[in-house]
């Protein structure tokens, strides 16, 4: 019998030798999901043994993380603003980062208890339009995605916290065809300068869908899409999100269409660097 502290140790010598940044962390949060407890109770019961089946399920999700598969999409979920969101392989893994976008744009909501519509471009996994409604309680949101895959992990993703009513997710390809306006939007489109993905770390380069991530030469190529449909899109004094890469925020109000108007601002993150863009369409602009 091989007990917790001993499978534990055996782990972090493998993921060590994988260059795995925390394999302590890691293994003892594999572990703990596959005995269905919390990390304190491995910690706590050390001299605790590991039954020969369990052993071998633990030896093998260990080899998957030595393999740099995230250790979320191990598990088959991610926690994202204290919701859990089952993950897929055409789903991108949400990011504790990317909740800044929707802490910035709850800040802009005056009324939070308002009939509000929302459009989530890009959804993926769902996690930013059904974390909005989850603090938005008579909002209604649509997500869009690229992927039917992603479309089906999202909707899976809306009934577990009890929001399918109000979520609604489609095939489709950025703004195409989409009718009506919005008084929220939330974007996390791919970003990343498609020569630099194959240099980020093993479990981004290798593990998230690619067409995610790369957004081109520049990274821009997204918001060259959606940009020029924003004004129609959102109401007067309507409000929109986006995510961005390092230095790319200026290069994106570049991108604005001149004939709205717009209040513009930079976010950044717990880093200092700027993270994503408000964007608050003014009254007047036209939506032509």
């Amino acid at each position: 019998m091989t007990t917790f502290d001993a499978a534990i140790a055996a782990a972090v010598r493998r993921l060590e030798d994988a260059g795995v940044a925390e394999p302590r962390r890691d293994a003892r949060l594999l572990l703990a999901d596959l005995l269905e407890c919390d990390v304190a109770t491995v910690i706590a019961w050390p001299e605790r043994c590991l039954d020969a089946e369990t052993k071998a399920a633990f030896e093998a999700r260990v080899a998957r993380r030595g393999a740099r598969e995230p250790v979320s999409r191990i598990l088959g979920q991610r926690e994202f603003w204290s919701l859990p969101f089952l993950l897929s392989p055409e789903t991108l893994d949400p990011r504790p980062d990317s909740e800044l976008l929707v802490a910035s744009l709850l800040e802009e909501v005056e009324d939070r208890t308002a009939p509000l519509r929302l459009l989530d471009l890009g959804s993926g996994s769902g996690c930013l339009l059904l974390s909005l409604l989850s603090e938005l309680p008579q909002g209604r949101g649509l997500g869009v995605d690229a992927s039917i895959g992603a479309v089906r992990t999202a909707r899976e993703n809306a009934v577990r916290p009890g929001l399918a009513e109000r979520a609604e997710f489609r095939l489709g390809n950025w703004c195409e065809g989409l009718q009506g306006s919005f008084d929220l939007i939330v974007c996390n489109p791919p970003y990343i300068p498609e020569a630099e993905v194959p240099a980020l770390e093993a479990e981004v380069s290798q593990w998230e869908p690619q067409r995610a991530l790369a957004g081109g030469p520049d990274g821009l190529e997204s918001y060259r899409v959606i940009l020029p449909e924003l004004g129609r899109l959102l109401v007067p004094h309507g409000v929109a999100v986006f995510e961005h890469g390092p230095g790319q925020a200026g290069e994106i109000e570049g991108l604005l269409p001149q004939r709205d108007r717009w209040l513009i601002r930079r976010v950044a993150d717990l880093a200092g660097h700027d993270r994503c863009l408000i964007l608050a369409r003014e009254e007047g602009s036209d939506k032509k």
